[in-house]
């Protein structure tokens, strides 16, 4: 086989294109992550059983993204390899955001609370269809140099779209659109027209980089990352004949993953149990700990303040990690990528531990900047390291098993969640904030068992 050709170098609106539609769903992943709780809850949810509603997130990662992935790897249309994933689960995501905010209205098919679930289901698969294709399209389409960059993009796109949909419900309150159900109706019309503004722009930023972006045909690929297509053709024939399944060479491929992958895996665990418990419990925790109000008090004007009050602390953090991502290259350069992780963990540790010591709503902005400083390292540092160690041929189905050190996590918070809460914290959602944040330093010490061959190269 000839030696590999480098790929080339992209233009910074190439890169941009590539990243453009996960704009448009972290906009409505956002909306999710701070309007569910709300929703489910005016819907009939108890506080204590809202993580097993978000376990559809986690549940449906699991089982989608390795499928998504390995089917995305063997697939050459004309529209590409990994964006016709990318177009139909942005399809799927928007019918979803237009229909749960109305599930009282469905009532002649299912009871509204469980209608909302479903559509939470939906949504939730539909945002993992397009997030592991994205994520594998910066590792198709970047060359070494540029990867640290791709990613660094794509993580101030996801968190610009998550500044605009966490602070929607508060912008539309304030130019007069109705934050109270009105009566006879279970979800605010600030809350519903969020959904539908957010389901939109999915659509129109995802169309944009289908439009926009053109990835390499199976040969070039082939030849930018020195695969031998005549091999890759034998090897599966030898497979079939020996009786090889799909989960066989599933289990085959996981045995032979990174080690770097199995590395990552513990500071996933830190990061996403703790995040997973501030987008559950951050709503319920905020209302009782700085509007005081009761565990049952729902449909109040105080709880639905405390609600788009909790939008916004979710736009600041975004905002934050929408300026450490164009940050990060810089300070990556100047020192390493571990560093720059781990100190950035800390930081939202820090964030979320000040959360239970604050009585004053403004000050908790100040807090959410910490946790936007460790959400934007959480979005590119494990996806730029794990993308240098992965084969090119197999970056999708490796991409799309890493979900595991995502949803695994996730699963665990939303069944343990609310029995910690009740068991150790009285009740207090708060305390669940405090005790991710405890968690996400300990996330910031596991970053030092990685081996990053990036860094390595920089200390040689």
């Amino acid at each position: 086989m000839a030696n590999k050709v480098a790929k080339p170098d992209l233009s910074f609106w190439q890169i941009w294109n590539l990243s453009f539609g996960f704009l448009g769903v972290q906009f409505g992943f956002a909306l999710q992550n701070g309007n569910v709780s709300r929703i489910l809850q005016a819907l009939g949810a108890d506080v204590h059983d809202l993580g097993y509603f978000w376990l559809a997130a986690p549940i449906a990662g699991i089982i989608i993204q390795p499928i998504i992935g390995g089917a995305s790897d063997s697939t050459w249309t004309k529209l590409g390899r990994r964006v016709p994933f990318i177009l139909g689960g942005a399809i799927a995501a928007t019918l979803a955001m237009f229909l749960m905010p109305n599930s009282e209205f469905f009532v002649a098919l299912m009871p509204p609370m469980l209608f909302g679930a479903t559509m939470l289901l939906i949504m939730d698969a539909s945002f993992n269809i397009t997030f592991q294709p994205f994520r594998a399209l910066v590792g198709d389409m970047v060359n070494d140099k540029q990867r640290d960059v791709g990613y660094s993009v794509q993580s101030f796109l996801i968190n610009t779209g998550a500044v605009v949909g966490s602070a929607l419900p508060f912008i539309l309150t304030m130019v007069g659109v109705n934050n109270e159900p009105s009566e006879g109706q279970k979800v605010a019309d600030s809350v519903v027209w969020s959904f539908y503004i957010g389901g939109a722009t999915l659509m129109i930023t995802v169309l944009w980089t289908v439009l926009r972006t053109k990835e390499y045909p199976p040969e070039e690929y082939a030849e930018y990352n020195n695969i031998d297509l005549e091999a890759q053709k034998a090897e599966k024939e030898q497979l079939t004949k020996e009786g090889g399944n799909a989960i066989t060479n599933f289990i085959k491929t996981l045995v032979s993953s990174p080690k770097v992958m199995f590395q990552l895996a513990a500071v996933q665990l830190c990061s996403w149990v703790a995040f997973y418990f501030m987008w559950v419990y951050s709503t319920p925790a905020i209302a009782q700990h700085i509007w005081h109000t009761a565990p049952q008090d729902v449909t109040s004007a105080a709880y639905n303040e405390a609600g788009n009050w909790v939008g916004l602390m979710f736009a600041m953090y975004s905002f934050a990690a929408a300026i450490f991502s164009l940050l990060m290259p810089t300070l990556i350069k100047a020192t390493n990528r571990k560093t720059v992780y781990a100190s950035a963990l800390i930081l939202g540790g820090l964030g979320l531990l000040s959360i239970g010591m604050i009585q004053d709503k403004y000050l908790l902005f100040a807090s959410m900047a910490g946790v936007g400083i460790a959400w934007a390292a959480i979005l590119a540092m494990p996806f730029s390291i794990l993308s240098e160690n992965l084969p090119a041929e197999k970056m999708g189905i490796y991409m799309g098993i890493f979900n595991v050190t995502i949803a695994g996590p996730q699963i665990f918070a939303g069944l343990f969640g609310g029995t910690i809460a009740s068991n150790f914290f009285d009740g207090n959602a708060v305390g669940l904030l405090t005790m991710a944040g405890v968690i996400l330093i300990i996330g910031a010490f596991c970053v030092g068992i990685i081996s990053d061959n990036k860094d390595k190269e920089i200390e040689q």
